[in-house]
């Protein structure tokens, strides 16, 4: 009988911690649009896979009168489970209860489960939905996310940490997410700031809303710091699980093998007429993506940011691969400081996770003006640069169209340690394209003419004979700046046939603490 009633308690202890801040708090979550913790927890994680850590914390804060109430799980649900039977570590903040502010035993808990991915070498993923600092804890409550800010540190680069903005992040919270290495957010119930609408108020005098300040489609468009705006939380949890299935559980594995049927040699005769005859023709880079990925498939990351350059995940014959391409649609696939951000970011993930990159150019050159060299386009153009020279995974490259100047050198190029690098015929490798270079070469002879008429043909001839001269691939080709010249329905089985010989590439940089990466 003793034994039955200990049972007993323990269920209704548990039953009492699921429950959280009680009924009522859940229901007005759910009202807002919103799942609980534990809920999202079972939606995300394969069935019956859950095993739930520290259910039975508590606080330990005595100011304010916190003693009276004392909620079993102290606003975080943490543990582990599995996503395809791959084993994954989650904590999920608890907005029922104290509006899921961190506390010490909070970060404990968050700072446990970190621990033991580090160990098992598993990703963490964090669903934040919080209302910050528990402010009866002072000091405590800021000192957990220092730990928990350390831990992400030690973890970036080992294991993958991804951060679900699914409620409130503000303040000193916000600082975990922008340490992990993707960011999903939820559109009009999440939102990111440092400072709050009635802080900037204050300080700036600005009158601006919380979705305006710092909401899903903000961050997914003006700032880059989300990398997914899903627009409800089943969404959410469907692409989180497709983006992991990309992802090796740890840095010291390869990325998932997913067997396709799509065929090695699948010719895609519309690539051969996908570059228009006018050099100044945009086209969609995502459609030559698609014609040479399995099954079509390709999964984009920051679809809404610096849409200048595409970044995403494919598969070659079942292989993980990183996709880094311009995009001629949008700003003719200029390079700028947003675009070089999102691109060295990304290829700095791949590298960290032994994922392959494959790298699709066509790019003018840099954004030229004031608001790009006061902005600093100089170092965030060399983060690119620094990026695809740091990497050691194998580095497949195409060119397409036009490769002119600092740029050229920049999109993974032979000089940056590209392992295999191919040009369409069409591609244009090149210090700047036609017009800039005669202009530059004969701005002497141009002006000498009066006649306009003369000066145009004088011109247009001139261009001719250096887009004949260096407008192509083949002075490239002759250097052994490129491997191949290739026809592009054949870049699928090209690229396939690369990446399969570089499944043996062994490279590593010079010892050293760090690097210096420009910042």
């Amino acid at each position: 009988m003793i034994m039955q009633e200990k049972v007993n308690e323990l269920l209704e202890l548990r039953a009492k911690a699921r429950l959280g801040g009680g009924e009522k708090r859940v229901e007005k979550q759910h009202q807002q649009g919103k799942f609980t913790a534990r809920e999202r927890l079972l939606m995300f994680l394969d069935e019956g896979s859950f095993e739930e850590f520290d259910m039975f914390v508590t606080h330990r804060c005595t100011n304010f009168g916190m003693e009276k109430d004392k909620p079993l799980s102290d606003g975080v649900i943490t543990g582990y489970g599995t996503v395809e039977g791959r084993l994954v570590y989650v904590f999920s903040q608890d907005f029922t209860v104290f509006g899921g502010s961190l506390s010490e035993t909070v970060s404990a808990k968050i700072c446990k489960i970190m621990d033991m991915a580090m160990k098992m070498g598993a990703p963490v993923i964090g669903f934040n939905d919080s209302g910050g600092a528990r402010i009866q804890e002072g000091v405590n409550s800021l000192s957990g996310y220092g730990e928990i800010f350390q831990r992400n540190i030690l973890a970036s680069g080992v294991v993958p940490q991804i951060s679900v903005i699914f409620g409130p992040c503000a303040g000193g919270a916000v600082y975990s997410p922008a340490l992990t290495d993707f960011i999903m957010m939820a559109k009009n119930t999440s939102y990111m700031f440092v400072t709050g609408p009635k802080v900037v108020k204050t300080v700036t005098n600005e009158d601006v809303t919380v979705e305006d300040l710092g909401g899903a489609s903000v961050h997914s468009t003006k700032s880059g710091v989300a990398h997914f705006a899903v627009d409800n939380e089943e969404d959410g949890m469907r692409i989180l699980r497709e983006l992991l299935s990309f992802l090796p559980s740890n840095n010291m594995e390869e990325p998932p093998y997913v067997p396709t049927t799509d065929p090695i040699n699948r010719l895609e005769d519309y690539l051969n007429e996908i570059i228009p005859d006018n050099p100044n023709k945009p086209y969609d880079v995502k459609e030559v993506i698609y014609s040479i990925v399995d099954d079509r498939c390709f999964f984009e990351i920051q679809s809404n940011y610096a849409q200048n350059i595409i970044i995403g995940f494919a598969r070659f014959n079942g292989m993980s691969v990183g996709v880094v391409a311009n995009q001629p649609k949008y700003l003719a696939g200029v390079l700028d400081i947003n675009a070089s951000r999102k691109g060295a970011r990304f290829v700095r993930f791949c590298d960290a996770f032994n994922i392959p990159l494959v790298t699709l150019v066509d790019v003018p050159g840099f954004l030229p003006g004031t608001g790009q060299e006061y902005g600093g386009i100089i170092l965030h153009g060399a983060k690119l640069l620094y990026a695809y020279g740091e990497a050691t995974v194998p580095k497949v490259t195409v060119i397409m169209r036009k490769n002119y100047g600092g740029a050229y050198i920049v999109m993974s190029s032979k000089h940056l340690r590209g392992d295999i690098n191919y040009a369409w015929p069409t591609a244009e490798i090149a210090v700047m394209g036609a017009k800039g270079a005669v202009e530059v070469l004969m701005g002497k002879e141009i002006k000498n003419l009066t006649d306009p008429v003369q000066q145009n043909e004088f011109i247009n001839e001139k261009e001719t004979e250096y887009r004949d001269a260096f407008a192509n691939p083949y002075v490239a080709a002759r250097y052994g700046y490129v491997d191949d010249v290739i026809e592009p329905r054949n870049t699928r089985f090209r690229v396939i046939r690369a990446l399969e010989s570089l499944k043996n590439k062994r490279l590593e940089n010079p010892a050293k603490k760090h690097d210096n990466l420009p910042l």
